[in-house]
């Protein structure tokens, strides 16, 4: 049996994503998991891929610019080896504008996108006529239109991405020891064992509450009102969320939280009212110390790597997160920014 170059912790988005880009650069990668792909805070409703606003520019903003437009041609090969659709696709976002401050500060910030987006995507204000059965409410009847957000159905994508992971040679199993280098994506209770280890507060889990309702908006953007995500999928669903709770008893149980996002949600989408709710799901995100994703060399474990803290962004750092890791764990090439790295958040 030939010996795994790369053992990866963790078949959550950042573990299947690193495993598909060492695969990609001819690694031979063994994937251990006891739930299986997808089975924690991957395997949830709402694949909101949204940038930071284009202001007050640092290099985590830099980062996942960079990834969000690398993320159509990393998911059409994805599709394309596996065979199955992950459910990509760059939607862009609206947002309601409340004020004239609202109104100039956007305006203000789409002149910045001219510059930071590098002419790839936009930040435009827009009527609200634009889109007259689907715009959120908007006290000035304006809205934020920005092309750079996407959206991912996110069990479709660790579907597809395990099958592209399996049909490139790689192994996905639920019980393995350690062979080769071995990449730690372990998610939430991978931050609660770091934080054992090292005496601190390395991060911590936060449960998410989201519902997924019937209703087919699948040709239109995602919107970001009432201060909750809605996200129209493929599939003629729409996914809302999603709660942040730092302090919860039952990591898998919806309650009241959920309804108050449901109606958050329904108060500034008109257009969702009526639409019946056909899923209720909570899990626990892995959020590090910094709130940035932590990844680098794993201290005082010679050939063992960290990639955690996907936190709300996780899919849409993983194709970049990838193809730091890579870098690091294949070649040896350290370009993490100071502020990802494992030593920020220890």
């Amino acid at each position: 049996m030939a010996i795994t170059d790369i053992t990866v912790r963790g078949a959550g988005i950042f573990g299947l994503s690193i495993a598909w880009a060492c695969l990609q650069r001819g690694a031979k990668v063994r994937v251990v998991d006891p739930g299986g792909p997808g089975a924690g805070s991957s395997g949830g409703l709402v694949g909101a891929l949204a940038p930071h606003v284009p202001e007050n520019w640092n290099d985590k903003k830099a980062i996942q610019f960079d990834s969000l437009i690398r993320a159509e041609s990393f998911w059409a090969e994805v599709e394309t080896v596996s065979g199955l659709d992950p459910g990509y696709a760059r939607s862009g976002r609206l947002q309601p504008i409340a004020d004239d401050h609202g109104l100039e500060l956007a305006r203000q910030r789409g002149e910045n996108a001219v510059t930071l987006w590098q002419g790839k995507a936009a930040w435009q204000i827009i009527s609200a006529s634009d889109f007259p059965d689907w715009a959120p409410l908007t006290p000035t009847g304006y809205l934020i239109h920005d092309t750079l957000t996407a959206r991912m159905a996110p069990r479709r994508a660790a579907a597809s991405l395990a099958a592209a992971i399996t049909a490139s040679g790689g192994e996905i199993v639920t019980d393995a020891p350690d062979q080769g280098q071995v990449i730690w994506a372990t998610g939430a209770q991978g931050l609660v064992a770091l934080s054992e280890e090292f005496g601190k507060l390395v991060g911590v889990g936060v449960k998410g509450q989201s519902a997924l309702l019937h209703y087919d908006a699948r040709d239109l953007p995602q919107l970001f009102a009432g201060g909750v995500h809605v996200i129209p999928h493929g599939d003629g669903t729409v996914a809302i969320g999603s709660t942040s709770e730092r302090e919860f008893d039952d990591p898998h149980s919806c309650d009241a939280q959920l309804d108050e996002v449901l109606d958050k949600a329904r108060t500034a989408v008109p257009a969702l009212r009526d639409a019946p709710v056909i899923e209720r799901w909570a899990g626990v995100r892995p959020r590090a110390r910094t709130r940035a994703p932590m990844l680098g060399a794993y201290p005082e474990r010679p050939g063992h790597f960290i990639a955690n803290g996907g936190f709300k962004i996780g899919f849409g750092m993983a194709p970049k997160v990838a193809e730091l890791m890579a870098n690091l764990v294949l070649e040896g090439r350290d370009g993490i920014p100071e502020h990802f790295g494992v030593a920020a958040n220890l």
